[in-house]
């Protein structure tokens, strides 16, 4: 029998950083199969001092964790996820992508996107 996975995507925001009608997450909700991998794009129309990108992950019953902070231009911040579950690209100042690899039941949850002209990622991982 092939299990599958439910993956939600959702839009995260703050008051301070975007308004929802600014950013896109694509697709908003998306089932695929145990062992397969699920793409999530994110893209935002702020300015291009919003260059850093946030993605995180809520599981049913817990609270949200960040997965990977990206940076146009720079490598992505896995902090202690592996990068051989994740892979995150901002291959533009308005465009990113998160690959969660190898889909098992645990991964399913809701993914959040969220985007910032400044980075505190340091300040909360310590």
């Amino acid at each position: 029998m092939i299990s599958q996975v439910l993956i939600i995507f959702i839009l995260f925001f703050s008051k301070k950083q975007v308004h929802c009608q600014d950013v896109i997450q694509d697709p908003t909700i998306s089932w695929s199969f145990k062992s397969k991998s699920a793409e999530m794009k994110c893209s935002h129309k702020n300015l291009i001092t919003h260059t850093q990108m946030y993605w995180y992950r809520q599981r049913p019953g817990e609270t949200m964790t960040l997965i990977v902070y990206t940076a146009f231009g720079g490598q992505p911040d896995y902090g202690e996820n592996l990068q051989s579950k994740y892979s995150a690209v901002k291959d533009s100042i308005e465009a990113g992508a998160l690959t969660v690899k190898d889909l098992q039941p645990d991964d399913s949850g809701v993914y959040f996107c969220a985007v910032s002209k400044h980075s505190d990622v340091r300040k909360y991982n310590s």
